[in-house]
Order: C-alpha cells, then sequence, then structure tokens
C-alpha cells in the first residue's frame, strides 16, 4: 500500500512542460513527437494542443494555436481542439 501511494504522489509531482522556459521550435517539435501533449503556456495556465484534427474528438476541429515562448511572444506550436462547426468568420 505505500508503494502505491508513493507512485501516486510522484504522479501529481510530475510538471507538464511550459512553453514560456523553450524556443519556440522545441514545443512545436514536441507536440509533432507526440501528436497530443498538455503544455504549461506561463503560470498556472496550460492547454491540450495536437498536431492536426485525428487527434480532436468528434465533433472538434482543430484551431490554430499560438502560446508565448523563450524566443517569440506568439508561437504556432500546433492546433487546439474545439466543440462546434469550424468557424470561418471569426464570431
Amino acid at each position: 500500500m505505500l508503494v502505491l501511494s508513493m507512485l501516486v504522489t510522484h504522479a501529481h509531482a510530475q510538471t507538464r512542460p511550459s512553453t514560456v522556459n523553450r524556443p519556440c521550435i522545441a514545443s512545436r517539435q514536441l507536440v509533432i513527437a507526440r501528436g497530443a501533449i498538455v503544455l504549461g503556456t506561463g503560470g498556472f495556465t496550460y492547454d491540450r494542443f495536437v498536431r492536426d484534427s485525428s487527434f480532436c474528438e468528434v465533433g472538434e476541429y482543430a484551431q490554430p494555436a499560438y502560446v508565448p515562448s523563450l524566443d517569440t511572444p506568439q508561437c504556432f506550436v500546433g492546433y487546439r481542439c474545439k466543440q462546434g462547426p469550424m468557424d470561418f468568420f471569426g464570431d
């Protein structure tokens, strides 16, 4: 039981990679390599980023995602999956 408790605690202690501490290309390559990954985007904020729409659920679409990085304030890392039909008009 103690070993199980230690494993669960270790899992909670793991941190997600942060885009603000990495060059833009490093975060982009991580998304490409993993296909889908949760990245920190500053402070306590985070989101799930995907390589393409094949990592989104049915009824979702892939929206381009830009995040702050070490070398640029707006780094294209991949996409975020969004609910509903694709919005072509920015509404």
